[in-house]
């Protein structure tokens, strides 16, 4: 996968300082309450019929920065997932982030009412129930998605702010290709357009031969229904591309012959091609979730950075971290199985001296991209580096923590 296998004995070497954590660790655990006493809070009908995590454990989505959500209507606008808590490359369906709704309320929908039709330049027009939809070959894969509106700002203090709008899920239904062979394409028809059922219509346009080629009707998330949030009862994957194109509580699928402006499309095109190439498909990007902004180091000694990486253009080939500013770079390892345009988790074994230093990690994709820094970001565009610059596009440039010297991190773009 790309990095190269942990060193036993390199490790090994650090047993003095983890015999200290693992010290830390039993003084903690002389502390914890009976487990009688939790298996009696565990009895109750409702935790019986669906399970409740450990009151322990209080990780929680939050608004992003720039605006609060419920808003001033009353209405959700972006919330962030806490990707400084999570492990793995799964998000929970709980915790996955949550985007704007187009209307006032998330569609109520009975899944035995709802219906899927396929309609435009087929030979065959077609509805489905769900019912139909669930009989028909399915497949399950993992796939990330992310808000083109994630990108880090030197005011954002965690990572839940500055990437916290992306999320990646194991994903269940059908696969779009079989839906659209089944009506019959016809000779002429390049786009499709695709549209949910909330009360502002979320449409968008996406190629034919991305509808073709990996997309999904998806059903089931993380093993389950797909939840409300993010459109129950059906919703369209479309790997790698801006969230956007994820349409929730999908409806209808049109065949056309040419590219169709939608609503969804006010603000995400460009007639710059470099903006434009960018304006669909995400990353590379990667990002140290552990230590990150927010959190605190206790003590000089031995550290595993931890983090995610991503990208629209296929599986993680490989990722890199430095520690120092970016002069020097070495591999980490890819601790989860690698799977196209789906979340990885990284780890790299680090030694802090508890000296100020700055942390940062790149990725490289199976394209060969490699997740440029802001400073390479600027040049392409032909913009200043400063601390108000924006990519363009989507923003999947390399983002530092500094941690001072007492070990306190924070965001390196401050």
């Amino acid at each position: 996968m790309g990095s190269k296998k942990p060193n036993r004995r390199g490790f090994l070497k650090g047993g003095a300082a983890l015999a200290g954590v693992a010290a830390g660790a039993a003084q903690s655990a002389k502390a914890e309450p009976p487990l009688a006493e939790l298996r009696a809070k565990g009895t109750s009908k409702e935790q019986i019929a669906y399970g409740d995590r450990s009151p322990y454990e209080t990780s929680m989505r939050a608004p992003v920065v720039e605006r609060t959500s419920p808003d001033a209507f009353g209405l959700m606008f972006h919330v962030n997932a806490p990707l400084q808590d999570l492990v793995g490359a799964i998000t929970p369906s709980s915790l996955h982030y949550v985007a704007t709704h187009r209307g006032s309320f998330i569609p109520n929908i009975d899944p035995k009412e709802h219906r899927l039709m396929i309609h435009g330049m087929v030979d065959r027009p077609l509805i489905f129930t769900m019912e139909d939809l669930k009989r028909l070959p399915f497949v399950t894969r993992q796939h990330f998605i992310e808000c083109a509106g994630n990108r880090a700002k030197a005011t954002h203090k965690t990572v839940q702010d500055t990437h916290g709008l992306t999320s990646s899920s194991e994903w269940t239904g059908v696969p779009l290709s079989l839906l659209l062979k089944e009506a019959g394409v016809q000779k002429g028809a390049s786009w499709v357009v695709i549209e949910g059922a909330e009360e502002v219509k979320g449409a968008s346009s996406i190629p034919l031969g991305k509808a073709m080629d990996d997309c999904l009707v998806a059903y089931g998330q993380n093993g389950e229904a797909i939840r409300p949030q993010q459109g129950y009862p059906l919703r369209l994957m479309v790997p790698g591309f801006e969230g956007i194109f994820q349409t929730k509580y999908l409806r209808r699928i049109k065949v056309v012959e040419q590219y169709y402006m939608t609503y969804n499309d006010y603000g995400h095109i460009s007639p710059d091609p470099k903006v434009a190439a960018l304006a669909n498909q995400i990353g590379p990007k990667s990002v140290i979730t552990f230590p990150s902004g927010g959190q605190k180091l206790p003590a000089p000694g031995f550290y595993e950075i931890s983090g995610l990486a991503w990208s629209g253009g296929g599986a993680i080939r490989s990722v890199e971290v430095s520690t120092d500013g970016g002069k020097n770079w070495k591999n980490a390892e890819l601790r989860t199985p690698s799977y196209p345009m789906a979340h990885t988790r990284f780890g790299f074994h680090w030694k802090w001296d508890g000296k100020e230093c700055e942390i940062q990690s790149r990725c490289t994709d199976e394209l060969g991209t490699v997740q440029p820094t802001r400073a390479q970001s600027a040049k392409y565009f032909n913009q200043p580096l400063d601390k108000d610059f924006r990519a363009p596009g989507t923003d999947n440039t390399v983002l530092p923590w500094r941690i001072a010297s007492d070990g306190s991190v924070h965001n390196g773009l401050a």
